[in-house]
C-alpha cells in the first residue's frame, strides 16, 4: 500500500507514527508548526532507530533509507500531496477539529484523514469537515516503533472503505488492529486503563498500599508487563489526565472522575519520566 503520508504533529506520537511509516516504505510529510519542533522530531526518530540498529533488529541501510523518507516542513498545504493523512497534534478537541477543518480543504477528497487520539470521540472531530464519511480514529501507542496495537475506530459517518484504509496503513507499518465499531468515549483501550489506574490512584491517595506495590500486584496478580503506575509515568501523567477526563466529561461515569492527586501533580508538573518525576523518581 505504500505511498505518500502526511504526519501532522511532530511530537512523541506523531514522530513515532512518521519512523514506522518509513521504516514500511511510505513517503513521509511530518508537518509542523515550527522548525525547533520538527529538530526535536527528527532528533527522536534518529535516536530511536539508532536503537534498533544497536539491537540487530533493523540494519543501518534501513535506518538510512527510513531517514530519507521523511521530509519536514510548517506548512499545513503540503498534505495536499498526501495519499493518506495522520494527525497527532496535542490532544484536545478544538485543536485537532482545527487541523481537520483546513485538512479537508485542502486534500484530495478521496484521501482518509485519521486522527491519533486516545479518548476524544471521532464524531466530535469529523464534524469539523464536510466529509466525515473519510474520517477515522487511529490510537496508535507511545512508545510506537515498540508498541504492537492500534485501535481503528469509527466514527458516526465513517465508512467502511476508510476503516479498510486505516486498517490497511497501520498494519502495512507492523501493527495489529483491532476496530472499535462505536465511538465511545475512551474506546476500548483506554476506557480499560484509565478505569483501572484511576483506582491504582484513589488507592495510592488514601494510603492503602505503595504505588511500588500497587505496580506488583498487577504485574504478578494479572501477568500486566508493567504497573498502572509505571505505565503513567512512561505514557505522561499529564496524558492520562487529558485522557480520563475526556472520558468522564462523555460519560459522566465516577469511575473516570481523575482523583485531586492526579490533578495535582499535572500542576506541579510531576508528569513522569519526561520531567524526572511522576508516580515514581526518575532523576
Amino acid at each position: 500500500m505504500a505511498g505518500r503520508v502526511a504526519v501532522i504533529g511532530s511530537g512523541l506520537m506523531g514522530s513515532g507514527i512518521a519512523q514506522v511509516a518509513a521504516v514500511a516504505g511510505w513517503q513521509v510529510t511530518l508537518r509542523d508548526v515550527d522548525n525547533e519542533a520538527l529538530a526535536r522530531g527528527v532528533s527522536a526518530i534518529e535516536k530511536s532507530l539508532a536503537r534498533f540498529v544497536n539491537k540487530g533488529t533493523l540494519d543501518q541501510a534501513g535506518a538510512d533509507a527510513a531517514l530519507a523518507a521523511i521530509t519536514t516542513t510548517t506548512d499545513l498545504e503540503a498534505a495536499a500531496e498526501a495519499d493518506l493523512v495522520v494527525e497527532a497534534v496535542f490532544e484536545k478537541l478544538e485543536v485537532k477539529r482545527e487541523v481537520f477543518a483546513a485538512l479537508d480543504r485542502i486534500v484530495r477528497p478521496d484521501v482518509v484523514l485519521c486522527t491519533n487520539t486516545s479518548a476524544i470521540p471521532i464524531t466530535s472531530i469529523a464534524a469539523a469537515t464536510s466529509t466525515p464519511e473519510r474520517v477515522v480514529g487511529t490510537h496508535f501507542f507511545s512508545p510506537v516503533p515498540m508498541m504492537k496495537l492500534c485501535e481503528v475506530v469509527r466514527g458516526y459517518h465513517t465508512s467502511d472503505e476508510a476503516i479498510a484504509a486505516a486498517r490497511e496503513f497501520a498494519e502495512s507499518a507492523g501493527k495489529t488492529c483491532v476496530v472499535v465499531n462505536r465511538d465511545v468515549a475512551g474506546f476500548v483501550t483506554t476506557r480499560l486503563i484509565t478505569a483501572i489506574t484511576m483506582e491504582a490512584i484513589r488507592i495510592l491517595e488514601s494510603g492503602v498500599a505503595s504505588a511500588e506495590d500497587i505496580d506488583t500486584a498487577c504485574r504478578l496478580g494479572f501477568g500486566h508487563s508493567m504497573g498502572p503506575l509505571e505505565t503513567a509515568d512512561l505514557t505522561g501523567v499529564d496524558i492520562l489526565l487529558n485522557a480520563t477526563t475526556n472520558v468522564y466529561t462523555d460519560t459522566q461515569d465516577e469511575k473516570f472522575a481523575p482523583p485531586e492527586l492526579l490533578r495535582r501533580m499535572v500542576t506541579a508538573g510531576d508528569i513522569g519520566r519526561k520531567s524526572g518525576r511522576g508516580f515514581y523518581s526518575h532523576g
